[in-house]
């Protein structure tokens, strides 16, 4: 039987490799760090955390396929994410190297990722809503099959998101390219964080051209949403007693916000509901949530 999914994303399932440091790296010898590992991928990251804040979820991408690759549709899975991926290659690997202040610097081998050439358009089937990291629109052949189901979505009134990921990425695609690409996908919902909004000519309050809604957190401070015609919302973030690493706190803003949109809240609650999940996920390593912190592969 097809399980339903209201949230559908494309892109990344890769091993996550988490470095705790207390200092700086010294070169040419021994670093005492402590080392997690943990699943990671930007898209599967969302669809775990919108699968267990009670929304249904599919995840379409391709790992390699061996061991590793195995482990991690399996771990998908019992978070409850309907998994279609593609068995191919050589599983991704990403070093997250943490620092004193909880903020993450990532050392990125997609492997397999960016390896899916096809989509099956029945992967939205049911959805409402059909989330893209731009790490899925960077690489082709991966970034030609995820424009191509974001074409059928739009054909279907799927509604379509896209977060910009990466000030790097940005940077390499090309920030007048990427704007363009945007504005000719038109997503319902635009996000990203200060530095990607600065770096894309946004200001602090800027709509990007193309979006319904642009979304921009800037970590503690007030998440700004802002509509196509100029109007605007400011949302407060909550203290958050402990705050240890950053890496997946993204993701889990737009879990969040993706799945309080799917039980049909208003604006501030969806924005609300994704600092709540991303509060959760900065107090453990890598994209963890509190509760599932005892859960390694």
């Amino acid at each position: 039987m097809t399980q339903a999914a209201q949230i559908v994303t494309v892109g990344d399932l890769v091993d996550d490799i988490v470095v705790w440091l207390d200092g700086g790296l010294r070169s040419g010898t021994d670093t005492e760090v402590d080392i997690y590992r943990r699943r990671g991928g930007s898209a599967a990251n969302v669809a775990a955390f919108a699968a267990r804040d009670g929304c249904s979820t599919r995840f379409v991408g391709q790992v390699g396929d061996d061991p590793r690759g195995h482990a991690l549709i399996a771990e998908l899975a019992r978070d409850g994410v309907d998994t279609r991926v593609v068995t191919n290659g050589r599983t991704g690997t990403i070093v997250a190297l943490v620092d004193g202040d909880a903020e993450r610097s990532m050392l990125t081998d997609r492997g397999a990722s960016t390896q899916l050439t096809t989509i099956d358009g029945a992967v939205l089937d049911s959805a409402t809503i059909l989330h893209i990291p731009a790490y899925s629109l960077a690489v082709d052949p991966l970034a030609t099959a995820t424009i191509e189901i974001i074409g059928e979505a739009l054909d279907r009134s799927v509604a379509v998101t896209v977060n910009a990921s990466s000030v790097t990425l940005l940077e390499e695609f090309g920030v007048a390219e990427f704007r363009s690409l945007v504005h000719t996908l038109r997503p319902a919902v635009f996000f990203c964080n200060r530095d990607e909004a600065m770096t894309l000519g946004l200001g602090r309050r800027g709509p990007i051209p193309g979006a319904r809604t642009t979304v921009i957190t800037a970590g503690p401070r007030p998440t700004v949403a802002v509509a196509a015609d100029g109007r605007s919302i400011s949302v407060p973030v909550e203290s958050v007693p402990v705050v240890l690493d950053t890496t997946g706190a993204g993701d889990a803003f737009c879990a969040g916000f993706l799945a309080a949109t799917c039980r049909a809240q208003p604006l501030r609650s969806a924005i609300e509901s994704g600092h709540r999940l991303a509060g959760l996920v900065v107090a453990e390593p890598g994209a963890t949530l509190v509760d599932e912190a005892e859960s390694t592969l």
